[in-house]
């Protein structure tokens, strides 16, 4: 199978177009629209909906240059159908689709959190036949058990209120720093100390930890650093900002581990692999590669380009599903933004 898959990505505010062939990254261009939201506190949909409309056929245009191929080399095309913001993922969906009937090629509309663990294929080669993946991204955390990145995927536990990412943009907010607070926070976290402040760890204690063994909650850790610093507040102390920092990323990253790690000795895996835009955090990384260590599990994290929405993880993806001779999708397929991490590939 020698065939040139290009994927679409625009779930969110990033216009991402890729080339892939025979599991080669031949290019990747990405457009944000990320600047446009910091006075907002967040993504506006409509403005990221009008970006990817400006953006998407010059970042096409610069993918087909840089890979130094036509349009009509293009074997099958593979596109983000969620989850994600129904605007942003309809332009890419309508634009994927149009591309598909002109060149008369399949489409593949697929899942975005899968495609944050299949990019790491490009880099890392192939999977082994069973591993665990943990996404932890802006809007997602979850764990997923995974035999075949192409067909055979199931989803352990997922974040019941706020992701990690979302966690880390409102305590940055809490401390006072830029959108999006996450690599704000993890750059404060690296002049703190860690254990002068411990937070709670949710879901992680007694009976809530066995009802829900590989759930997460990230939305009492927000509200106790709120606590914290009113009561700094009100006692007229000084906001300790950097070990504020460094506790609830602590804090943060130890839930998400030890849940990935616990999924990997329960199943019988001696590979987890992590994904998403959280997965550049320095934190989790180090922690990752130490807990890793001592556990004789190999972890694998992409490089911290490919950990933020890309074209390459949708990419990756449909090669894989090409690779795999799964089904197409139909040309009547739509966008699902709620779509579930099992669903691999709509058809």
């Amino acid at each position: 199978m020698n065939e040139l898959i290009l994927g679409i990505e625009t779930s969110c505010d990033e216009t991402g177009v890729a080339l892939v062939r025979d599991g080669e990254l031949l290019a990747d261009v990405t457009a944000t629209s990320m600047d446009e939201y910091a006075r907002f506190g967040g993504i506006i949909p409509e403005i990221a909906s009008r970006a990817h409309l400006e953006s998407f056929i010059p970042t096409l245009d610069a993918a087909l240059d840089a890979a130094g191929v036509e349009l009509d080399d293009v074997g099958a095309i593979a596109v983000t159908a969620g989850p994600g913001l129904v605007g942003p993922l309809t332009i890419g969906m309508s634009a994927a689709k149009a591309l598909a009937l002109a060149l008369n090629k399949p489409l593949f509309a697929v899942n975005h959190i899968v495609g944050h663990i299949a990019v790491d294929k490009l880099v890392n080669g192939g999977f082994p036949e069973r591993f665990i993946g943990l996404v932890v991204s802006g809007g997602h955390s979850h764990l997923l058990k995974i035999g075949n990145i192409a067909t055979d995927i199931e989803e352990l536990g997922g974040t019941l209120d706020d992701a990690a990412g979302e966690a880390f943009d409102k305590v940055g907010r809490l401390l006072g720093l830029p959108y999006p607070g996450g690599p704000h926070v993890d750059k404060l976290a690296q002049q703190g100390n860690r254990h002068t402040i411990n937070f709670p760890r949710g879901l992680s204690r007694g009976k809530d930890k066995a009802r829900h063994q590989f759930n997460y909650s990230f939305s009492g850790m927000k509200t106790a650093v709120a606590r914290y610093i009113e009561g700094c507040e009100a006692r007229g102390e000084e906001i300790p900002r950097e070990d504020i920092a460094a506790g609830f990323s602590f804090a943060v990253c130890d839930v998400l581990l030890e849940k990935a790690f616990s999924a990997c000795q329960i199943f019988d895996s001696d590979t987890l692999v992590i994904g998403g835009g959280f997965s550049a955090n320095s934190m989790l990384r180090e922690m990752a590669a130490e807990r890793g260590e001592k556990y004789g599990i190999g972890v694998r994290i992409p490089p911290i380009r490919y950990c933020t929405d890309n074209g390459a993880m949708i990419a990756a993806l449909g090669w894989s599903l090409v690779r795999e001779g799964v089904a197409e999708s139909p040309l009547n397929v739509t966008v699902n933004t709620g779509l579930p991490r099992e669903q691999i590939v709509l058809r």
